[in-house]
């Protein structure tokens, strides 16, 4: 028979949580000294605005100038432009430091101010080319402030990121990047920029296509709600479904857009010819109609991928406790099974109207309209900023559609019940 252990049995306990506790101190990763994504994306910020244009002169519309660099734009505005410079640096310093609260939001701060500051800089320089120079003169911006501007709002998220920043922090963030920006345009400070040229020669119209655009991509998204929520319903009922409805759904994402509008026009012709009600209706081979149809199409497959995630993610237990309470398959499906899936479904809906966005810039070619009649108007008379004012105004719409269903998410998240709580 082996002696007692005099030690006891709680020194063995003791001895084994000290190594656990050791052995977990030594895995946990050392808290970061300085910030690798801050110094990388300043470094870059400065390569691209003192090794690229910053700006381009040209004088009148049809010629493409020359390149201004950003050392040339700030020898024209000494003062506030070296301003400019000194926050540059200090995003780049701010790499060295412990990415502590306070320096976060100083970093994210200093991104919205260079971002107002590059644009006031480049409306100061079209301005002061207008008056030395003769009044058709262009100025185009150039490589460098898109690459610059792309960098900063690279360097703001980031540090969102890591603040974790709630929906009224982050409004709050694009309010102060963009509402400078607001002001400058609603004061005619940027009037003698080229963008602002052509937007000032389509202004009568350019509201009626935004409108447009906005029109096609919302009945493109109403009717891939209607079909796309019961087609994902129906997938997550019947595996039959699914192994049929997903790979014809894939192969409709691998067309080429131009190539379905072309695939859709001779039908939706053909339909209108045999039919006039449809003709008097607006279906024809060109028009709105195809371009409904095939957005609609290329957004079926998040939607019903999507609602089909959402739906199989709800605990079996969930639901058999509703059926045990005697509810019907409908009412389990509106009651229990909606709003636990609704923000997986939501994150589904997201991505087609995203994609919708920026697809509808293609359905100018078959006579849509949109902004799309813009940007393809700009490229073929080869002019740049005609390009960009059809351009920008659907990557303005895309980061809205992106924000509001991202805070639609959370929201729906945060007010759902819970599951304890759902019959």
């Amino acid at each position: 028979m082996p002696a007692p252990n005099p030690t006891g049995p709680n020194v063995t306990v003791v001895t084994v949580n000290t190594v656990s506790a050791d052995a977990g101190a030594a895995s946990a990763p050392p808290p970061a000294r300085w910030s690798a994504a801050l110094l990388a994306l300043s470094l870059m910020g400065a390569c691209v605005l003192f090794g690229l244009p910053f700006l381009r002169v040209a004088p009148n519309r049809l010629v493409s100038g020359e390149s201004v660099s950003f050392a040339a734009a700030l020898l024209v505005l000494p003062g506030p432009g070296w301003l400019l410079v000194a926050f540059m640096a200090t995003l780049l310093l701010a790499a060295f430091f412990k990415p502590g609260p306070t320096l976060l939001w100083s970093v994210v701060m200093v991104s919205c101010v260079l971002v107002n500051g590059l644009i006031w800089l480049a409306a100061r320089y079209a301005s002061f080319v207008a008056e030395t120079g003769s009044p058709l003169a262009r100025t185009s911006l150039g490589g460098a402030f898109w690459a610059a501007l792309l960098l900063l709002g690279l360097i703001a998220a980031d540090g969102v990121q890591r603040l974790r920043a709630g929906g009224a922090q982050r409004f709050a963030v694009v309010a102060a990047a963009l509402g400078p920006v607001g002001f400058m345009l609603a004061a005619g400070w940027c009037d003698e920029l080229s963008i602002m040229k052509e937007y000032a020669n389509r202004s009568d119209i350019f509201m009626g296509v935004v409108v447009r655009h906005i029109q096609i991509v919302m009945l493109a998204a109403a009717f891939t709600l209607c079909l796309g929520l019961p087609l994902g319903w129906a997938a997550c009922q019947k595996t039959r479904i699914a192994g049929a409805l997903f790979p014809l759904l894939n192969i409709i994402q691998t067309i080429p857009s131009i190539a379905l509008f072309g695939l859709l026009m001779a039908p939706l012709a053909l339909l209108a010819a045999a039919w006039p009600v449809l003709a008097r209706a607006g279906i024809s081979g060109v028009g709105l109609a195809p371009a409904v149809i095939a957005l609609t199409l290329y957004g079926l497959l998040p939607v019903v991928r999507g609602t089909v995630a959402g739906l199989e993610q709800v605990p079996s237990s969930v639901i058999d406790a509703a059926t045990g309470m005697g509810m019907t398959r409908l009412q389990i499906f509106g009651r229990v099974e909606f709003p636990l899936a609704l923000p997986v479904v939501l994150g589904g809906v997201r991505t087609a109207i995203i994609q919708a966005v920026g697809l509808a810039a293609v359905t100018a070619l078959i006579g849509a309209g949109g902004l799309g009649a813009i940007m393809f108007e700009g490229l073929f008379s080869s002019a740049q900023d005609l390009v960009l004012l059809g351009v920008v105004p659907i990557i303005v719409l895309g980061a809205l559609a992106d924000a509001a269903f991202k805070a639609l998410i959370s929201l729906v998240s945060f007010t759902r019940p819970p599951q304890s709580a759902l019959p």
